[in-house]
């Protein structure tokens, strides 16, 4: 029963279903296409569909975790803070630079979507130095593409993440408590004072209960593997069936929350129920993560297997890339449509053909940015770095 603890196959499936269906909603926002499964309507699905946006939140906290719960538990030795961050720009900022940068001078240069050069400067800049998110322009109004603030968002984490981590380790309690009052306070204060929360509902501190809650569902995992090692077969099948049992009851219980969030009415009512929402859906997020390691080979085969480690990979390029795809495709007017609003007038092979336009142009471009600038820019990066470590004196 003993697993390999490097790498947790099965949540390369979670990550490409979250960013899938965030994906979907905003292909959805251009296209109008109602989705069904025979009679069975998934419009609520795709309607709520950016509230998967806290998965990829939580299982970003959760993994990020990970080694320093390993520490708490094994005594192996903490990551060490340059490391840590080392990884994390590895790992954003090739990528980022260049779908911002292209972004900028292919499409919003040529197609004059600033208004000024003042904006132009001020929108390039913040969106470079992941800062965007604390400007209304750069943020709601930015044509370099609306997906980016998830990032944004990340990046600000990563750099309190050591001292989180830190603070995790040593009281734990007095951590989450710390984060969890700062969080539910800056909450309450907007739904209290404000009656517009477009600036507030995606800010990093609204987010900080999805941190407690992935630190926690990391800290839970490395208790469960260790407990997991050397159970006898019977003991296996029944700690695998409770599993899957919980990994179904979390998805049914999400998909029920993800119902009555789809019947929100307007920005506002969408954005409150979000906030107020936010920690049942991330304790239905993190019980996903926290059973699908642990559950019966089938559903840990579906979602840990060739193809969505290579789609996981391949992942973060394609959720910068796909917004921006999604509405500079209209913007071309391809496909061709017979109306001049073919999604208000339904037209239905417009919609079909539009749809799967942006799902596989962004797909195909991804792989471009992934394995011809993020890899090789990292490797680069990785031989300067060996180098320069040789290089300093012991």
């Amino acid at each position: 029963m003993k697993r390999v603890k490097a790498r947790i196959p099965e949540l390369d499936g979670l990550r490409v279903l979250m960013i899938f269906i965030v994906s979907w909603y905003h292909i959805w926002q251009q296209s109008w296409l109602r989705p069904y499964i025979g009679n069975y309507s998934l419009d609520y699905l795709v309607r709520s569909g950016y509230v998967w946006v806290d998965g990829t939140v939580l299982l970003s906290c959760f993994l990020l975790f990970l080694p320093w719960a390993r520490t708490m538990a094994e005594g192996t030795p903490a990551p060490e803070t340059k490391d840590f961050y080392y990884r994390r720009f590895r790992r954003i900022v090739p990528g980022y630079y260049f779908i911002t940068l292209v972004t900028f001078f292919a499409i919003a240069l040529p197609w004059n979507l600033y208004n000024s050069p003042q904006y132009m400067v001020k929108d390039l800049a913040t969106h470079l130095t992941f800062t965007f998110t604390f400007f209304y322009d750069t943020y709601v109004a930015t044509p370099l593409g609306a997906a980016g603030w998830t990032l944004a968002i990340l990046v600000q984490g990563y750099l309190l993440f050591p001292l989180i981590a830190r603070g995790m380790m040593k009281k734990p309690a007095a951590a989450a408590c710390v984060m969890l009052g700062l969080c539910f306070g800056f909450r309450a204060w907007c739904i209290w004072a404000l009656d517009d929360f477009t600036m507030v509902v995606n800010q990093l501190l609204n987010f900080l209960d999805v941190y407690v809650i992935g630190i926690a569902g990391a800290i839970a995992y490395v208790h469960l593997e260790k407990r997991r090692e050397g159970i006898s077969r019977k003991a296996g099948w029944a700690w695998q069936g409770a599993a899957t049992a919980a990994f179904a009851l979390a998805l049914f219980l999400l998909l029920r929350l993800l119902r009555v969030q789809a019947t929100s009415s307007g920005y506002v009512e969408i954005q409150k129920r979000q906030m107020m929402f936010r920690p049942l859906f991330a304790l239905c997020f993190g019980t996903l993560c926290l059973s699908a390691p642990f559950s019966l080979k089938p559903l840990r085969l579906l979602l840990g297997n060739p193809v969505t480690r290579f789609l996981g990979g391949i992942s973060m390029n394609y959720y910068l890339i796909h917004q921006t795809v999604t509405v500079h495709l209209k913007r071309l007017g391809i496909p061709r449509a017979e109306s001049e609003n073919p999604n208000m007038a339904g037209e239905l092979p417009w919609q079909m053909k539009y749809t799967w336009l942006c799902f596989g142009i962004s797909l195909a471009l991804a792989v471009i940015v992934t394995y011809a600038v993020e890899r090789p820019v990292g490797k680069w990066l990785d031989k300067r770095r060996k180098k320069r470590l040789q290089e300093q004196p012991n």
